[in-house]
């Protein structure tokens, strides 16, 4: 797992990271030289060789950002030509060969975005005809041949509209909205390779704020169905998803609690929850990063309060 970046202290934004080996359950340093500047509310993708870091917040907003070789332990800048406009909390996928940045807030939230080829170092941008309305605090999956966003906030009301990016077309085709879930912002969402859905859930709506439902978005008939709320986690936002190859596990976040530290394992195939244990797990906590890990499920870092630098190893 690797980690890079974020907010702290001393100093706040942060331009270091480190690599974790969950067999050794053993830290390594990144290199600094030629990483990209300190910052926040950035994104990160990893392309099975590099990983690739892009946007910012560091009391202003830039469109830089750089590709990390564990390899070889060394980074190259990623170019600005052609790069979407700076922003934060916007969305990056990876295609197999790109990343598309899409979204985010830009000053206002925004509706435009670009691919990236990290082999040529360019940039494309997206078409914005027929694309969703402009947001930030979305998110984003990637199907395996198109992009699908969802939700977040137009920086004044929350959203429950999204839509289908074709990169090889540049094209959009909208989501459904007449049985959409609610509104909402901060949720999660995984793409289920096994049934070919969206999964969506959780986050930070109305009535009431905090969310402990979803629904399951199929593109290829553009319909949602519901999830079960049996069983389900309490409502949260700022949580974490994996999908495992069978399930979406959600943990932590931010409820009444208000920093949980319980969560669950959804099974889309009989449309159920089973709780996550307790036992041994990590501190409550909300903003934390989850990556799943062949057979286990990896956390670190996050909120509760104050800045946390402890994570857990979860096996379903």
């Amino acid at each position: 797992m690797i980690i890079w970046g974020g907010y702290g202290s001393t100093p706040a934004y942060k331009n270091d990271g480190g690599r974790y080996d969950p067999t050794a359950d053993s830290w390594s340093p990144i290199s600094a030289t030629n990483a990209p500047s300190a910052r926040q509310l950035h994104t990160a993708v990893w392309t099975a060789t590099e990983m690739i870091i892009w946007g910012r917040d560091d009391g202003s907003m830039l469109n830089s950002g750089a590709r990390y070789n564990p390899s070889a332990n060394s980074w190259i800048t990623t170019s600005t030509d052609n790069a979407p406009t700076a922003r934060n909390n916007h969305t990056a996928v990876w295609t197999g060969t790109r990343m598309i940045v899409w979204g985010g807030w830009d000053g206002p939230a925004s509706n435009t975005g670009a691919s990236y080829n990290p082999s040529a170092n360019s940039w494309i941008p997206t078409s914005t005809d027929n694309a969703p309305t402009a947001r930030n605090n979305h998110t984003a999956v990637w199907t395996g041949t198109k992009m699908i966003v969802w939700g977040g906030s137009d920086g004044s009301n929350n959203l429950n509209s999204g839509g289908i990016y074709d990169p090889i077309g540049n094209s959009w085709t909208a989501t459904d909205t007449a049985s959409a879930p609610s509104i909402r912002k901060y949720h999660s969402a995984v793409w289920d390779t096994v049934n070919s859905q969206m999964i969506v859930w959780g986050g930070f709506g109305s009535s009431p704020t905090y969310k402990n439902d979803g629904s399951r978005y199929v593109p290829s008939n553009n319909s949602w169905t519901s999830t079960s709320t049996t069983n389900a986690p309490s409502g949260r936002a700022y949580h974490s998803a994996v999908w495992t190859g069978t399930r979406m596990i959600v943990w932590g976040g931010y409820d009444t609690s208000p920093y949980a530290n319980t969560g669950a394992g959804y099974d889309p195939s009989n449309n159920s929850w089973a709780p996550t244990s307790t036992t041994n797990a990590p501190s409550g906590r909300q903003y934390l990063r989850a990556v799943w890990a062949d057979d286990k499920m990896i956390i670190w870092g996050g909120d509760d309060g104050t800045n946390v630098s402890t994570g857990g190893i979860y096996w379903p």
